[in-house]
């Protein structure tokens, strides 16, 4: 109960796609209007201050388990690089094989993962019950322990299969946080949130660097190689954060003990005036066609679609190879050498996220993004230095980080209702880690000629891709904020502000509704 007696919203579910399932609290305000006017209704002191509470609580615990996540699923890299391949006499194409399993499985179950409140599966049905402050530190656990079973494989087939396990393992983290995200920050306020959490995977590259280098020299400790130990510590790490994490992931908003039951009614108010949070939303049809038949939705999926390509291919393979080059084989120093151009990531990333919240806008970074990171190739082409080849791999690593970590939060600004949000950001995922798999695959040995020249233009491609799309994302949505805008300035009588219900039918299509550009 709040303080004045009003029942509390019931949040039933864990959802990717915002959907939060309430008891709706007794309207006293009047509908909310223009997102943009929101803004200034909810800038006060006492919200600043609730916001950055809110921050302190969330951003650490979810940033790290990221961080871990992204660390336990690229170690690998650490791994070939001190006799994981040798070892386990694994041929470069098995190598390979092994990282897009990662994938295959976690694009399997990313879907239900996201969309198991739909119905569209009834496996997965039960995973609403659960609380984001047990499900969140349980995948965890998960993938803790099978990050510590890669330690221990003796053959190729061992390390296919744990592959196949870490990726299922891994699917459900990213839609649980940006759910956790979509309960307690207004729609402006998570592009900032996400960009701190994707920030985890550049660090992930950086800190990953130093422990490997560092692990590796434990190589014969116990009768066990370097490599396997990397993996054995690692989720070792892993599993004990994930058991703090049980006292640290918060609930649901309006259970959150470290909130007074005043900020709690205020943060519910926050969320009800600036999206379509706070609707019962029962699941329909009609919505999962709405984004099935919706272009913007295609153009999100495909947007990722490219970068997600080049980031997966870059954090694996030339990113690591320029550096090998650069030391003459020398392999422990490539493990140190992999820290910088991860650290300028992180840095890129928030940096122009900030930037990018501050001015409202997402299209002129993301494709400024893909400008940097096509540099950063082209460097990787037309020279032949090692040092000239290292310059190249910072600007390739600090332009695809920061692309991924603004489109990703793209959907989840534009797109309303909550069912129709739920089917596009599984879309993104989906096919966007579809790009991934393929990604990992064209590195492969029979395209090694002029230090993979083939690939690299295959990944400039890619880039060109997602800078056409992000160009038709914008014009077209620009376009219809500015015939909506005319629509309601020429209109002879007031248009009537929506219903709640109205705003729900009509979602991002609701004449007041406006997209982030």
């Amino acid at each position: 109960m709040g303080s004045d007696g009003t029942p509390l919203p019931c949040f039933y579910t864990l959802d990717v796609s915002l959907s939060l399932c309430l008891r709706r609290i007794p309207q006293t305000h009047p509908p909310r209007r223009a997102r943009l006017s929101a803004h200034d209704d909810f800038n006060t002191p006492e919200d600043k201050r609730l916001v950055r509470k809110i921050d302190f609580r969330l951003i650490p615990i979810l940033t790290l388990l990221y961080l871990l996540s992204f660390l336990d699923r690229s170690n690998i890299g650490n791994a070939k690089i001190i006799g994981l391949v040798t070892d386990l006499k694994m041929d470069p194409a098995h190598y390979n094989t092994a990282l897009a399993l990662y994938f295959v499985s976690y694009v399997i179950f990313e879907v239900p993962a996201n969309n198991h409140l739909l119905k569209l599966d009834p496996v997965y049905t039960s995973l609403k019950r659960f609380d984001p402050q047990i499900w969140l530190p349980t995948l965890t656990f998960l993938w803790g322990t099978v990050t510590i079973g890669q330690g221990f494989v003796k053959n190729q087939a061992g390390l296919l299969g744990i592959r196949f396990l870490l990726g299922m393992a891994e699917a459900g983290l990213f839609p649980g946080v940006i759910y956790v995200f979509s309960v307690y920050y207004r729609r402006h306020e998570r592009s900032w949130r996400v960009a701190i959490f994707f920030g985890g995977a550049a660090l992930a590259g950086a800190f990953g660097g130093i422990l490997a280098y560092a692990i590796g020299k434990m190589d014969g400790v116990s009768g066990l190689r370097g490599w396997a130990w990397i993996f054995i510590l690692e989720g070792i790490l892993t599993v004990a954060v994930s058991l703090f994490a049980y006292f640290v992931v918060p609930t649901w908003s309006h259970k959150a003990k470290f909130l007074t039951p005043e900020e709690k009614a205020r943060l519910l108010q926050r969320l009800d005036t600036d999206s379509d949070a706070a609707l019962i939303e029962k699941f329909q049809w009609k919505y999962v066609k709405q984004a099935l038949l919706d272009h913007l939705v295609w153009g999100y999926a495909a947007l990722f679609h490219g970068f997600a390509f080049v980031l997966y291919s870059l954090i694996r393979l030339p990113l690591r190879f320029a550096i090998f080059i650069f030391l003459n084989g020398k392999n422990n120093a490539v493990l140190r050498l992999t820290i910088p151009p991860n650290a300028l990531a992180s840095i890129s990333i928030w940096t122009t996220v900030w930037i990018s919240s501050k001015v409202d806008r997402r299209a002129p970074f993301i494709i400024g993004s893909a400008g940097l990171a096509i540099l950063g190739y082209i460097i990787l082409l037309t020279t032949k230095t090692p040092g000239a080849q290292y310059v190249g791999v910072h600007f390739a690593a600090a332009g695809v980080y920061t692309g991924n970590a603004l489109l990703l939060s793209w959907p989840g600004e534009n797109v309303s209702a909550q069912t129709k949000r739920a089917v596009a950001v599984a879309m993104q995922i989906t096919i966007g880690d579809i790009g991934a798999i393929a990604g990992v695959l064209i590195y492969r040995p029979s395209l090694n000629a002029n230090h993979f020249r083939i690939p690299h233009i295959i990944s400039i491609g890619y880039l060109l891709f997602a800078i056409l799309v992000t160009l038709y994302l914008a014009t077209w949505m620009g376009r219809e904020n500015k015939r909506r805008d005319e629509v309601l300035a020429s209109s002879k009588v007031e248009i009537p502000i929506s219903s709640p219900l109205e705003r729900q039918e009509q979602g991002d299509r609701e004449i007041r509704y406006r997209y982030v550009i």
